[in-house]
């Protein structure tokens, strides 16, 4: 297709007729993997002579090409450019991208981004020449504009793959300095030398932002771009030709200049310029920059924000870098010294107007509080405000130099609130006491741990915030609601003022403004978690509740939802009458929040945040209900909805809070649904397809699948849940490239249905066994290998002849078994046992090899049997010592039991419980399994750092399983008696191998196994009679 039928083409595919574009789209799918098509399309880009609406919709279709294509994505992907396009192509980018006008500009430099990132070094060497070769000549704008594309390839590069920047860097330099040197020099410059300042300034904070080339170690180099940098923040920006619209202005090239050159010396001064922090081949570089520089800039800045006296102008961004390097040099002594004589007037005449509600706010507070009210709560806003940085100086300055400025500032404050107090009404100084109250606001940390102040906070906020609450200044009634909260949970010596905060706190929900609202909803989440006697808040609940939804409804704020959650965290149960209209609420709030989030497209959003925290409060809701079944049937179809769409790819940033909604709905409702049941294939996709990274939370549903709901994962054969299991599990252990830490729910899993289905499941036996030995033979950590164990051991108690012959088969009895004991007998130097650290493990292991001990005399000899018995032994002390130890922990029971008499290895090892931080997981209450299922996941989720962890080997907070049920010691002694009855003479040979010792313990476990009967007897007549 040549030239003019191509623009035709992209003309037609302007069209406002549906049919035209759809047809010219089809064209150009159709030719676009032509020879030369790349070509063609630069060609008409460059065009000045065709339309400019065909040239955007060219340079469009380039950059989305040229992202797609320029490099194949996959291995094995053939390349779908040829080589001598792609070389025509670089050729002529460089040529053309300095000739079209900034719109085209901007498209053709992603592509040459795109270029540069899969190319250069190696496929495109001649670039950096053609860039030197340009900062020579008279192309030195394109050759800037490159050198920044390439610069910024290596930005966060670091270690060996920043080597080309050392070379880009060594080569374009010298160059880059004269040219800096000369333009700003440059008498009376036009806005063009100001944008070239700026790319160098880019370039150079790219080179730098890691690390400090080698080139700039050199004194004298740096010491000549030190003289550029400080040139440029000394000297004032032109007062000519400045926009007069304030966003056009703090956009002006020159003050974009003056930004980058704070930005660079601040990175300077804070990475490179304290030799505290540096490695040893540069604390050199950090004495000299902070002998020669740091203070020279210190000078530069305080004089600069001189500039806010006079009623001058500088943009936020730039006067909040300025103050982050004065914040920074407050630790250090020599900086602070420079600081010092001017900080008072620093302080009351900078920072505290900067701090002080002004024109600018009250202009958005009036024309778009919902704005006023994002930027407030929005974190990257503070990255620009000065405020905040004026807030964050203040702070520092208490926290560094507190004993020289703490009642000094403290002193200048409360003047202020005087004053304030003193005027008549119409002459109040309503934005110096906002500021006043910001600064008490952000120092609350420091005056709540110091006197006197810590015993004036009381009546400072009595006498000087409570009045307020009912200010006719709407900022001030908000500013009085958010210190209110800062200080909710100290001790009130007088509970109705603690009374009055709230009810005035709760009142401001109300308010006709809408930011006063929304600081109140923040401010209450501290009186909530403060409050003491719920009582306070009780009888106003259901009000509560309606504000919040009102505001919801108004504004997209996760803070409006961590607050609701505080609440339902507190009241627990008590929520359950406003369960379902609370869920019914947030579910709406959620999708609301979502489709704002998808519109805006924006990482950081407040609609994603917000619709985060709909589903965290979901959770919160359903764990304060978790004992009231009946509700989730009420619940469920609400959040279906929302659970069937973020099971999919469209949830994978929700998808752990996605999980955990669908673990409560599968662990407490009555009964698994089949519409529920419909979600296992969504989890088992995202588990195949993207969601291995959490396989932990996947878990934790699944086992309520097949252990709340086994008829039908047994007998459901459309879709074949098993099958579906097995496929998702077998793949998974027999991935080599997965690590072990990643697959370790997988073994959990198949515990989980050997446990379940005992007697139900023959036919899977040895596929399990095959991949889970398979996988034990390759497996280095030693929790995984523990896991794997346990699915043997789970195999035997579920089948001990079966699981027996499938080891034979296999080849491997011995192999295991003998891995097994050896195990069972790792020790730490401290005595500690290195592998089966859980009461769980231990429990499972001594069932296991229990049930061992029931098979034929062909299968497992004598002298099998006494080694496996004297194992028993030994775990069942093991276990006894670690469930008693659990009870101390608990109760603060330091009472023996009867088993005083038994001695162990491990009985004088004071750190085997702590280390394993165990809890009690064979207790029949079920209520603190309850209220923390939203956290299983996590507790399964072991410390990838070390293989060693103590947190693999917690019994945490376990899930439940029907060998609850069992307790091992009953087992072990109804399985010996049974061997004595059936085979008298093998129970007699194996009593006769044992020592004294061994004796004895068999007597104890006896005796003891007769007592946890008795104790499950009693257990069992007690829920049986009911309280």
């Amino acid at each position: 297709m040549d030239v003019p039928s191509l623009a035709v083409i992209l003309q037609a595919s302007l069209s406002p007729l549906p049919e035209q574009r759809k047809a010219a789209e089809e064209s150009l799918n159709q030719f676009q993997y032509a020879p030369q098509h790349l070509v063609r399309l630069l060609q008409i880009i460059v065009d000045g002579n065709c339309d400019t609406a065909i040239r955007q919709a060219a340079s469009i279709h380039f950059k989305n090409f040229v992202a797609k294509n320029w490099s194949p994505h996959e291995p094995g992907e053939q390349q779908k450019i040829s080589t001598t396009d792609k070389d025509m192509v670089r050729e002529n980018l460089l040529l053309f991208i300095m000739q079209v006008p900034p719109l085209l500009r901007s498209q053709l430099g992603e592509c040459l981004k795109t270029i540069i990132h899969d190319d250069y070094p190696e496929q495109w060497p001649s670039l950096l020449h053609w860039i030197k070769h340009n900062l020579q000549g008279q192309q030195v704008y394109g050759a800037l504009y490159v050198l920044r594309i390439l610069s910024r390839k290596y930005e966060f590069k670091s270690d060996e793959e920043r080597t080309p920047a050392y070379l880009i860097v060594e080569e374009t330099f010298p160059y880059l300095l004269s040219i800096f040197n000369g333009l700003v020099q440059t008498a009376n410059p036009m806005l063009e030398v100001a944008d070239l300042i700026k790319l160098i300034c880019k370039i150079f904070w790219s080179s730098i932002y890691l690390e400090i080339p080698k080139q700039l170690f050199d004194a004298n180099v740096f010491n000549a771009w030190m003289i550029v940098f400080l040139n440029i923040l000394e000297r004032p920006v032109p007062s000519e030709g400045q926009p007069t619209d304030p966003e056009l202005r703090k956009l002006w090239s020159w003050w974009k200049v003056k930004k980058w050159t704070v930005h660079i010396l601040n990175r300077l001064y804070t990475r490179f310029g304290d030799s505290k922090l540096q490695k040893p081949e540069n604390k050199a570089f950090a004495q000299m920059f902070q002998k020669n520089y740091a203070g020279k800039i210190l000078e530069c800045h305080l004089n600069s924000l001189n500039v806010i006296l006079e009623g001058g102008y500088i943009p936020d961004r730039v006067i909040n870098l300025t103050l982050q390097y004065l914040t920074n040099s407050i630790s250090k002594n020599s900086m602070y010294q420079l600081l010092e004589p001017r900080l008072d007037m620093f302080l009351s005449e900078i920072i505290f107007p900067l701090m002080c509600f002004n024109d600018d706010d009250q202009k958005l507070w009036n024309d778009d509080p919902h704005e006023y009210v994002r930027k407030g709560y929005d974190i990257i806003e503070d990255l620009y405000s000065p405020r905040t940085a004026s807030m964050d100086f203040v702070s520092e300055l208490v926290r560094k130099r507190g004993k020289e400025n703490l009642q000094k500032f403290i002193q200048f404050i409360v003047d202020i609130l005087v004053r304030y107090d003193e005027a008549l009404i119409e002459n109040k100084p309503y934005r110096k006491k906002d500021g006043a109250l910001l600064a008490i606001g952000t120092l609350c940390d420091k005056l709540r741990r110091t006197e006197p102040y810590k015993s004036e906070l009381e009546r400072m906020l009595v006498q000087h915030v409570f009045p307020e609450f009912s200010s006719p200044a709407g900022h001030l009634r908000a500013k009085a609601a958010w210190v209110a909260g800062q200080y909710a949970d100290i001790n009130f010596s007088d509970q109705n003022n603690f009374r009055k905060a709230l009810h005035s706190v709760v009142s401001g929900l109300q308010d006709s403004e809408l930011p006063v609202r929304v600081d109140s909803v923040f401010a209450l989440r501290s009186f909530v978690e403060a409050c003491k006697d719920l009582d306070e808040i009780r009888p106003i609940l259901p009000q509560l509740l309606d504000e919040f939804f009102k505001l919801m409804n108004e504004v997209e704020n996760e803070d409006l939802v961590f607050t609701l959650e505080s609440i339902v965290d507190k009241f627990g149960e008590e929520m359950a009458p406003y369960a379902l209209g609370l869920c019914q609420n947030l579910a709406f709030a959620f999708w609301k929040f979502m489709d704002t989030s998808e519109a805006d497209d924006e990482s950081e959003d407040p609609g994603a945040l917000a619709a985060v925290g709909c589903l965290r409060a979901i959770s919160t809701i359903l764990e304060s209900v978790s004992r009231i079944p009946h509700l989730f049937i009420q619940i469920e179809p609400i959040l279906l909805p929302i659970m069937r769409r973020m099971l999919t790819t469209d949830g994978q940033e929700i998808f752990e809070e996605v999980l955990d909604i669908v673990s409560y709905m599968t662990f407490s409702s009555p009964t698994i649904s089949l519409e529920m049941w419909n979600l296992w294939p969504l989890m088992m996709e995202a588990l195949a397809e993207w969601a291995i990274d959490f396989f932990e939370n996947i878990l934790v549903p699944l086992y309520n699948y097949i252990s709340r709901s086994t008829t039908h994962f047994l007998t459901c054969k459309d879709p074949d849940y098993q099958q579906s299991l097995w496929h998702m599990l077998s793949s998974i252990m027999a991935d080599k490239n997965m690590e072990d830490h990643d697959i370790e729910p997988a073994p959990k899993l198949i515990e989980v249905v050997f446990q379940n289905c005992k007697g139900q499941v023959d036919q899977w036996v040895e596929p399990y066994l095959r991949i889970t030995v398979d996988r034990l033979q390759r497996t280095e950590r030693p929790y995984l290998k523990c896991l794997l164990v346990l699915v043997i051991a789970d195999a035997l108690y579920y089948n001990a002849s079966l699981t027996f012959r499938v080891l034979q088969k296999l080849g491997v009895a011995t192999e295991v078994f003998n891995l097994w004991f050896q195990m069972l007998q790792q020790v730490k130097e401290s005595g500690i046992h290195v592998n089966f650290r859980r009461e769980h493990d231990k429990k499972v292991c001594c069932l296991g090899l229990t049930s061992l001990l029931t098979l034929p005399a062909d299968q497992l000899p004598t002298e099998a049997m006494e080694r496996v018995f004297r194992a028993i032994l030994e775990l069942l002390v093991a276990y006894k010592d670690q469930v008693a130890e659990s009870g101390k922990e608990e109760n603060g029971d330091d009472d023996d039991d009867a088993m005083d008499g038994i001695q162990t290895d491990e009985e004088d090892d004071e750190d085997s419980d702590n280390e394993m931080g165990v809890d009690d997981e064979d207790g029949d209450e079920a209520g603190l399994k309850l209220q923390k299922l939203a956290g299983q996941a996590k507790a399964f989720q072991p410390d990838e750092d070390d293989d060693d962890s103590d947190e693999d080997f917690s019994d945490g907070e376990e899930l439940e399983s029907p060998i609850d049920e069992v307790d091992p010691f009953v087992f072990f002694v109804d399985t010996i008696k049974a061997i004595q009855v059936s085979n008298p003479a093998r129970f007699q040979n194996l009593m006769q191998t044992l020592d004294f010792h061994n004796q004895a313990l068999v007597n104890s476990i006896a005796l003891h196994a007769e007592e946890r009967r008795a104790e499950i007897e009693k257990v069992k007549l007690e829920k049986a009679v009911g309280p």
